[in-house]
Order: structure tokens, then sequence, then C-alpha cells
């Protein structure tokens, strides 16, 4: 572990000097170290670091939770909910006409769907820490994608399951289905009315108090969640959901930055050492031909977010580039398919195409401004909201914010 935080250090502070974001030097320093290249290796055995990753998650996703307020999901529910449909709809149906389109099998296709539909939560909170777009206009939108992702994912993972095992009937996946949605409208339950008794709960001056109180409890709930057949990820986006408005809500926000930040470096690295470069070769023709289709989509699901909102070219040129990431989904999916005896091929086409999206995203994102300048709009100067200009950033609350996008 001590190996895995200097490692990723050394190359973050290598790839800060040339203007590099971290994600891919974390990630890269997990493949470098890793049992699956030449050279020294760090980490025989990438689940070693398994439960430091997950917490890793947990911990990126708590912090989105606590930056997204319950009045963005009252004033902008209905918004949040069309774009967050348009995006997947876009997107997954991309994915399973490219997976039939290879002609892999049926219960292959339905893995690709989730593989090219579902963007990286963890990826795209930690973009818009490292670029400062927190407090942005088209952050809200970015934030609402993710969660009706989230809930998606939590039943789309239930009803795939029996699907490419073929080990359960349609009661037992009607059932994983009913049991998942009923935890997570616990969760939004509990966000809606219990904010004030959850309050009181974690009302405390002292801060080690504090930290142990809401890491416990984000770790807890996650915990449970996977019991439920609910995405760790998305629970934990429920307790930082839950959290952030209450008394405590801002001491939270400024004790949570030195945990998400070292542990969300273990989750890449923990990434990083998953994937074989050695494998991309064999499938390299239909990976970019994927990565072709979620440009595509990304762009076309940015500019139908903008209509949604009135945005103008700057914040439609973010949301496509932010969400256009791939990861922990996509090699949970892989892992299903492996043990379901699907098609070889599948494994080293998942980590080829989540690989380069991983490194590729945070490099695109962070030069989201060529894209506009290409888009409607784009080349009119304008910065003002609204159509035809780049809404106007909020003032955010992370003090990481401080640094330009």
């Amino acid at each position: 572990m001590g190996g895995a935080f200097v490692a990723a250090a050394l190359l973050a502070r290598l790839g800060s000097r040339i203007g590099l974001p971290t994600i891919p030097l974390f990630i890269l320093a997990g493949i470098l170290l890793g049992p699956n290249t030449p050279g020294y290796v760090l980490v025989d055995d990438p689940h070693e670091l398994e439960m430091l990753s997950a917490l890793g998650l947990v911990l990126l996703l708590f912090y989105l939770g606590l930056e997204f307020h319950l009045d963005d999901l009252k004033t902008g529910g209905r918004k949040m909910a069309v774009a967050g449909s348009t995006y997947l709809a876009l997107n997954v149906g991309a994915g399973l006409a490219f997976g039939f389109a290879l002609g892999w099998g049926t219960s292959e296709a339905l893995v690709l769907a989730g593989v090219l539909g579902i963007s990286s939560s963890a990826i795209v909170t930690k973009i818009l820490v490292d670029l400062g777009r927190i407090g942005n206009a088209e952050t809200r939108p970015i934030l609402g994608i993710i969660v009706v992702e989230d809930i998606f994912l939590a039943l789309y993972l239930a009803a795939l399951q029996p699907i490419i095992s073929g080990t359960d009937g349609a009661g037992a996946m009607a059932a994983d289905m009913a049991r998942a949605f009923g935890f997570l409208l616990l969760l939004a339950a509990a966000a809606r009315w219990g904010t004030r008794l959850v309050g009181r709960l974690f009302a405390t001056r002292d801060n080690e108090l504090l930290v142990i109180s809401f890491l416990g409890a984000a770790v807890l709930v996650a915990g449970i969640a996977e019991k439920f057949g609910v995405a760790d990820a998305i629970a934990a986006f429920m307790v930082g959901l839950i959290l952030g408005t209450t008394d405590s809500g801002d001491r939270i926000r400024e004790l949570v930055h030195p945990l998400r930040d070292a542990f969300g470096a273990i989750f890449f690295f923990g990434f990083g050492l998953s994937i074989d470069p050695g494998d991309l070769p064999v499938v390299i023709w239909p990976v970019l031909a994927a990565i072709a289709v979620t440009v595509t989509m990304n762009l076309v699901a940015g500019l139908l977010t903008a209509r949604v909102y009135g945005f103008g070219a700057g914040p439609t040129a973010n949301v496509a580039t932010t969400l256009l990431a791939r990861g922990e989904f996509a090699l949970i999916l892989a892992t299903m398919a492996a043990a379901a005896g699907l098609d070889d091929r599948l494994s080293p086409f998942i980590a080829g195409y989540v690989l380069i999206l991983a490194v590729v995203a945070p490099l695109v994102a962070g030069r989201s401004h060529w894209l506009a300048r290409l888009l409607p709009g784009g080349r009119t100067g304008g910065d003002a909201g609204g159509p035809g200009g780049v809404a106007e950033a909020a003032p955010a609350r992370d003090p990481e914010t401080a640094r330009a996008g």
C-alpha cells in the first residue's frame, strides 16, 4: 500500500509538470507495477488491494453526494430525469447495437450494452474535482445523469446476472430487481424525510468523532446495499446526499477531502493492476470502433442535454467530454462475463476499451474548449449563460476549485 501511494504520487508530480491530469497517471502506476507488465512487480494479486479500492470508490461517490443537494432534485428533477434517460437510451442502445454487430452472441451483446452505456462515476467525480468544475452550472446535469445511471445500474445488474448465467428463472430475477428497487426507495425516503433526525445523530463539535461517524455510515450503508443488489457507489452517494444537508455538512466536506484523495488514488492504482496491456492487440479494431461509437453518442447526448438546460457551447462540450470515461462498472461486467463462460474476447476487449477511455477522457475533458469552438455558438465568444454562451459558474465550495479548469 505504501509503495502504491509513493508510485502514484511520483508519477502524478511528474505529470503535473507537463499539465497531465492525475487519473491516467495513477492508472499507469498500477499497470507498470502490476503483474501484467515486465519489470518489478509491487502487487502480485490485484485482489490484495480490493477492499482499499472499494473504499476509494465509496469515498469518491460519498463526496459527490455531499455536493449534490436535495434542492437540485426538487427543482430540477424532471430535467435530470430527461437528460439521464436520454443519455442512457443513446449510449446503452448504441452499445447493444454494437454488440449485435460484432456477432459474439446475445449475452455478450447485453454485456457490451452496459460496458458502452454507463460512465465511470469515480472518474467523472475526479475529473470535476481536478478541473475545478464542481461549482459550474453544467455540473448539476452531469451529476444528475450519474444518479440516473446508478439507479439504472442497480436494476440492470439484477436483471443481467440470471440472463448471462442461465441459473435462475424470471421469478428470481424479478425478486432481485424488487429488492434492489426497494432499498433504493428506502434510501430516497431517508434523504427526503430523515435529514433532521440524521443531523441530530451526527451533531458533534469533535472532528475525530465526526470523521469516524460519517466514514462508518458511508461504508456500512454501501456494504448493506451490496447485499440488496444495489451498487455500493450509489448507496455512498445517497449517504453523502443526506449528510450534506445537515448542519455538519460543511465540516464533513472539509474533513473528507484527504480521505477522498488518498483512497481515490488507491482505487485508480488498483484499476491499473487489473489491466493487461498485452491483451489489447487481439481486439484493437473492435475497441477503436467502440470508442468511436462512445465519443459520437456522448457528443449527441451533450447536445441534447444542452438543449434541455439551455446551455451554450462551453457547457455542452463539458457535458459531452466529462461523461466519456468508462471504468469500474465495465470491469464488474467483465468479471461477470468471465464467470459465466462467455466469449473469451470480452475480457481483453473491455480491458482495452476501459484503459484507453480512462486515460483519454481526463485529457479530453481538460481541453473541452477546443470542442466548444466547433459547436454552434462556440465562436461567438459570449460568456453568458443560456444558448450561445458559456454558463457562468457558481462559486465552488471545494477549496481545490481554485485551480483553473
